[in-house]
């Protein structure tokens, strides 16, 4: 969303490294960064993923229990605070109504045949969708970029270490106990230099004998 909307307060706090929930808490609630409850961020986590999939302001009430009026107060406030979210929104819509398509930042197409519907429903559902696909989209293609430039340096490099699973956004790693320190190294700097966007790339690394173990 930061980099696709060009949000400048967003794009702030990625690139300044901040909890992005507990900035836009700050930006929604009006206190400072260090002043955030566990609540507000749960709260400001809540608008920021319901957002990104199209939630209403009836939909954030009943995900946080709160009455609606609070919800669409809550979702003013974040739009207040990031404009460029709010223009990305009706902008993408528009154009998926004109084009009939989304595309992610990478140039995939998703194919939106209900955007222009007479049934509201399912017009509701595509422009969500529009709204989301560029998203979850480009994500989806930035995973299968790291895994393709993983493995053609584990080919290269490191046969011994076995990529075994994808999964949303990580990659799974069987390897011996000692090649962990060049794996903790060299993958993350592989996975976060697939694509350059306005934002930065980062890849954490969990090490177990299991996968539950390495989270």
């Amino acid at each position: 969303m930061a980099h696709l909307s060009g949000d400048d307060a967003l794009l702030s706090a990625f690139q300044q490294g901040l909890d992005v929930h507990r900035a836009t808490a700050a930006e929604v609630f009006g206190v400072s960064v260090a002043e955030v409850s566990s609540e507000q961020r749960r709260y400001a986590k809540t608008i920021n993923f319901g957002l990104i999939y199209g939630m209403s302001a009836f939909g954030l009430a009943k995900s946080l229990g709160i009455d609606n009026s609070a919800a669409r107060t809550f979702v003013e406030r974040y739009f207040q605070r990031y404009p460029g979210v709010k223009r990305y929104m009706d902008e993408t819509k528009l154009s998926a109504k004109a084009k009939g398509y989304v595309e992610t930042v990478f140039g995939r197409r998703l194919v939106l045949p209900e955007i222009n519907s007479p049934n509201g429903p399912r017009r509701a559902g595509a422009e969500r969708a529009a709204i989301n696909a560029p998203m979850q989209g480009t994500a989806a293609d930035l995973i299968k970029m790291s895994m393709n430039a993983v493995q053609l340096a584990l080919d290269a490099n490191k046969p011994q270490i076995k990529m075994i699973m994808q999964v949303h956004d990580e990659l799974v790693f069987e390897l011996p106990e000692g090649e962990v320190a060049w794996l903790k190294t060299e993958v993350p700097r592989l996975m976060a230099g697939v694509a350059q966007l306005k934002v930065p790339l980062l890849a954490e690394v969990g090490v177990g004998r299991n996968w539950e173990e390495a989270h």
